[in-house]
């Protein structure tokens, strides 16, 4: 199948990845890695730019994140799967590219303004906070990537790319192509609790879910809470139940609104229904996730084999920048 570019995305090591991960980003990477040329990087110098303080479990999620991401159907036979930090000149290009980006560009990021505000529990007022995004940018721009997969919120740092890659491209010549934005496309997944899914608020469901845990998370889901009684008329727009049929059960969920509307099936019928639904769908991806546990030299092949690749071709960027620049 001829390819129709060449992509870069990461995640920063969190640990072991839930649903809201799976439909924000990595469903997306499985697609595009069927007719593109992938490279996707544990990026885990980027974890250090707000959790520099503890990094006690930073190999761990590294190892438990690759396993989620091999598990739901990423393939390291065609794509070239890495860890940042193994690939030293992701940091040679970053500090080339911070010696020509303008101080104004990264503080009119709108991420940093929103994030300082979030966070100010924390000392992130860092050069490593405030430049994070041209170590992005020079993650990107090392493979060449002409397309890249991301949320609303990463939207503004694609473009600062685009900027970075044209004013190094004005200064020493065509060496980089402008990236395009691939915005995912998501629905939102909220939390059991209705709130935005997120480890911080507890409401998450792991990717590598068995059918107990599943029926667990589900049963603790919010639903209509104007819906007292089975035979009460629902509003499925206000219930978490039926967020996730609309994305997990493509078929039937018109079906079940209907009858949550007409009040002709109590909730608890539908979330029973929910957990079958998402047992079927996430059985295939624990079954994997338990072989990979059992196996733990398999990610470290993927890594390694990850690290040579991707170290291959950006060795081959940096030396061509090298001429460019003439060092």
């Amino acid at each position: 199948m001829e390819q129709k570019g060449i992509i870069f995305s990461g995640m920063r090591p969190t640990g072991k990845l839930q649903l809201g991960n799976l439909v924000g980003a990595l469903d997306n990477w499985i697609k595009l890695q069927k007719d593109h040329k992938c490279f996707f990087s544990v990026v885990d110098w980027h974890a250090l730019t707000t959790g520099y303080e503890d990094t006690s479990n930073l190999r761990d999620n590294v190892r438990e994140m690759v396993i989620d991401w091999l598990s739901a159907g990423l393939d390291p036979e065609n794509n070239v799967i890495f860890r940042q930090s193994d690939v030293k000149e992701h940091a040679e290009l970053h500090l080339m590219l911070s010696m020509i980006t303008p101080l104004g560009w990264l503080e009119r990021n709108p991420t940093y303004k929103e994030q300082l505000k979030e966070m100010n529990e924390r000392e992130i007022s860092t050069y490593g906070f405030l430049g994070y995004p041209v170590l992005q940018a020079a993650d990107i721009l090392l493979y060449k990537a002409n397309k890249v997969p991301v949320g609303e919120d990463q939207a503004p740092h694609i473009e600062l790319t685009r900027e970075i890659a044209r004013r190094f491209n004005h200064l020493y010549g065509e060496i980089f192509p402008e990236p395009q934005t691939l915005l995912n496309k998501v629905t939102l997944l909220p939390g059991v609790d209705g709130r935005k899914m997120s480890k911080s608020y507890g409401n998450t469901i792991p990717l590598g879910a068995y059918e107990d845990e599943i029926k667990e998370k589900v049963k603790m889901m919010v639903t209509d809470p104007q819906r007292v009684r089975k035979d009460d008329l629902g509003d499925p727009e206000v219930c978490t139940v039926y967020t996730f049929h609309t994305i997990f059960n493509e078929n039937e969920f018109e079906n079940f609104a209907s009858k949550c509307r007409e009040g002709s099936i109590g909730c608890v019928q539908c979330k029973m229904s929910l957990a079958e639904v998402m047992r079927d769908f996430l059985e295939p991806i624990a079954e994997k996730r338990r072989k990979l546990e059992e196996n733990p030299s398999i990610v470290d092949e993927v890594l390694n084999d990850g690290a040579k690749k991707a170290g291959e071709v950006a060795r081959q960027t940096i030396d061509e920048i090298k001429e460019y620049v003439k060092f």
